[in-house]
Formats: C-alpha cells, structure tokens, sequence
C-alpha cells in the first residue's frame, strides 16, 4: 500500500497592501471631520469674538459659555421647539413617504413614471428657488394660499402667516417635507422591489388581507431601510437651517422661530460670539447623538440577528 501526499491549500498570505489603500481616504476623512470637530471643541471654552478676528489672542474661560448657556431659558426654548420640529418633521416626512413609496409599488407603469419624474424634480429643484415659490404661495397679499381658502369660504384674505410662530412652523413643515418625501419614497420604494412576490402571494393564499402582509412580512423585511430612512431624517431634521433662516428674513419673528441652526447662527455670525456658537453646536451634537442613538441600537441589534 502506498502512501498518497495529500497536496494541501497554500495558505493566505497575510499582507498589509489592502489597509495601505485605506490609508489616503482615512486621512482625508480625519483631517475634513476630525479637525473641524476638534477646533469647535477648543473654541467652545474660549472667549473668541470680533476682537479675535482682528488678531487678538482668545482668552480661556473654560466651561464659563457652557454654564452661561444651560443657565438661559431661551436655549431651553429653542431646544424644545427644535425637537418638537424634528419629530413632527420626521414623522410626518416617513407616513408620507412610505405611503407614496407603496402606493408605487401598486401603480401601473405609465402612472408611476409619472409620480417618480414629479418627486425627482421636487428633490432636485434648488433650495433658495424652491423657497421663493413658497414665499409666494403664501404671501399675505397675493398668495395663492389665502386665495384659495377664501374663494372656500375661509377668513384668510391677507392672513400673514410668516407673523406668527405657529403659521410660521406650518408652513416651514409644509416646506421640508415636501423637500425630504422623495428621498425616503425612492428609498423605501427601491427596498419594496427586493421583498419576494412568491412570499406575499403565499401569505395571501394563507388568508392574510393586506393589512397582514403589511405587518408580517413587509415591513419586517424592510426594517433595516426605513431604521437607515428615519436616522437620516431625525439628523436633517434636527439640524435644519436654510428654510427657516429664508422664512425668518421674509418677515417671520427671529427670536420666536429660532431654531437650533439659526440660533447657533445668528449668535456668531450675527453676534460675533463664536466661543458661545460652538458651545452651543457642541450642545447640538450632543443632542444629535442622544436622539439618534435608539435608532443606531435598533440597527446594531438587527444586524446581529441577521
């Protein structure tokens, strides 16, 4: 009996070619996000203002903006009526999305098309041009708007909606989402493709009306999309800033429609207190990360079950 050498795999090289190719895009990775953050720290304990700009050295005051900061009820303010934008915003821009994202999947060919090229051309239109289209719609004089509601029967004829901060935030709500509804319709809608149709006419054929499958088999097989879908928005949402900052300077009330944005804004550009703007972006990070973080465990949780 003769014995037979078995030829064994060579084994993998082990070489550090593949993480030298990662090297160029993590330095430029450190130095476009890491330094910025880094120099917003360091400013954020730092007496830094026009007099700064002008060659004076910032003076260190250390945690001195912080404490003026949490010690101010307008910062308090503007964070409730923040996060109470965001949410809504957020909400609202996922029940509309998703819903035009499965009524695609329903549509004819020739009706979806149709929908698709009107939400592409929402998203793409630029923001300031898209604006000064809704500044118009709701112009207190010659608004379609109050034209139409009054020609309905209601009392809006020279309604001034960018005075008061309620009317203010409808119609900055009405803004951004229809800006952010064709992002998570193509999204979800994309991920709507990838659920099997063999899956769902089994279901049906088991008895489970639409509501069911909806509940069983779609959105269970879309979850990690729409978890994606809705960080994103909570994160654009929270830190909104052209929209409002355009209605603000078409006549709304700057102090009672601030937002975290305009408010981190208007106190360094608009103040010249940058040490106090970085500590509140700082705050604003923070902030970012605490809301967000459910939804970065949902993910975490989901890939682990995958």
């Amino acid at each position: 009996m003769t014995d037979q050498t078995v030829d064994k795999p060579p084994r993998a090289r082990r070489t550090s070619f593949p993480y030298l190719l990662l090297v160029p895009a993590t330095v430029a990775l450190v130095v476009a996000l890491g330094y910025p953050l880094v120099r917003q720290v360091i400013l954020s304990f730092q007496d830094y203002g026009l007099a700064q700009q002008f060659g004076k050295p910032p003076e260190w005051v250390g945690v001195d903006n912080y404490r003026e900061l949490v010690t101010d009820p307008y910062l308090w303010r503007v964070t409730l009526r923040s996060l109470v934008f965001c949410l809504v915003n957020a909400a609202a821009t996922m029940v509309i999305g998703v819903g035009l994202a499965l009524l695609m999947r329903h549509m004819a060919k020739g009706v979806r098309l149709l929908l698709q090229t009107g939400l592409l051309l929402a998203w793409a239109m630029p923001v300031v041009a898209s604006l000064t289209v809704w500044q118009w719609l709701f112009d207190t004089n010659y608004g379609v708007i109050n034209y139409a509601l009054t020609k309905l029967g209601f009392d809006y004829e020279g309604h001034p909606w960018l005075l008061q901060p309620l009317s203010f935030f409808f119609v900055a709500t009405v803004i951004v989402v229809w800006m952010s509804v064709p992002f998570v319709a193509f999204t979800v809608y994309a991920a709507l493709t990838q659920v099997p149709e063999e899956l769902m006419e089994s279901a049906e054929i088991d008895g489970a009306g639409a509501g069911g499958r909806l509940r069983h088999i779609v959105f269970p097989a879309i979850r990690p999309v729409l978890l994606v879908v809705a960080l994103l928005q909570v994160i654009w949402d929270l830190r909104v800033f052209t929209q409002i900052y355009i209605l603000q300077q078409a006549g709304g009330s700057t102090r009672d429609t601030n937002l975290l944005g305009t408010y981190i804004y208007r106190l360094g550009i608009g103040g010249g207190k940058f040490g106090m703007a970085a500590a509140v972006a700082i705050f604003m990070l923070v902030l970012t990360v605490l809301l967000t973080a459910p939804y970065v465990r949902s993910m975490l949780k989901q890939e682990r079950e995958d």
